[in-house]
This record gives structure tokens, C-alpha cells and sequence, in this order.
């Protein structure tokens, strides 16, 4: 087997302007966060799309699996005060 040499795989997540959510652009390698985050700005804010950048090393990410949905979100359904139908949304509040 060959020696991988590809640096290390990083997500990138994009707010489009201050107080947006961050939204998952893509990925990048990069050998550290400072790189990362260029490597980030050069390739998915090129045309000015971005406000701030956030970098994360993919081996951090955890995912669920999918083939658990059932077993793993099933608990939540009985729990109805976790609905935002019981709260009431403060006047001037955005992007909640």
C-alpha cells in the first residue's frame, strides 16, 4: 500500500453575513487551521459570499447513522415541550 499524502481534511462552514447560521460549504486539505482557513477563503468566498469562515478537522466530525434514525430520534417525539409551538418569539428576534 502506498503512503497517503494528502494532507490533512478539513469542513468549512461559511456565514453569509453577521448574525446568519454558518452553512457547510465544503472541504479543503490543509496541513493546519491557518492554512485551512486560507485554503477556505480562496476557494468558497472568492466572490465576496462570506462573513466569517469556521474550519474543523473532519476527524472531530461525528455523524449519526442512519440506518439508527428510528432508535435514535424516536425518543424525542414524546417529549412535546422540546417544540418551539410553546414558545413565544421575541419581537425584533432573527435567524432563531
Amino acid at each position: 500500500m502506498a503512503n497517503d499524502t494528502q494532507l490533512d481534511l478539513w469542513e468549512v462552514f461559511i456565514q453569509s453575513r453577521a448574525g446568519n447560521h454558518h452553512i457547510h460549504a465544503g472541504s479543503v486539505h490543509a496541513s493546519d487551521r491557518q492554512m485551512a482557513l486560507q485554503n477556505a477563503r480562496d476557494i468558497y468566498t472568492r466572490r465576496n459570499e462570506g462573513s466569517s469562515i469556521w474550519v474543523v478537522p473532519a476527524k472531530y466530525v461525528t455523524a449519526s447513522n442512519p440506518d439508527d434514525a428510528d432508535m435514535f430520534f424516536d425518543p424525542a417525539n414524546d417529549k412535546i415541550y422540546r417544540h418551539p409551538t410553546f414558545y413565544v418569539m421575541p419581537e425584533g428576534a432573527k435567524q432563531i
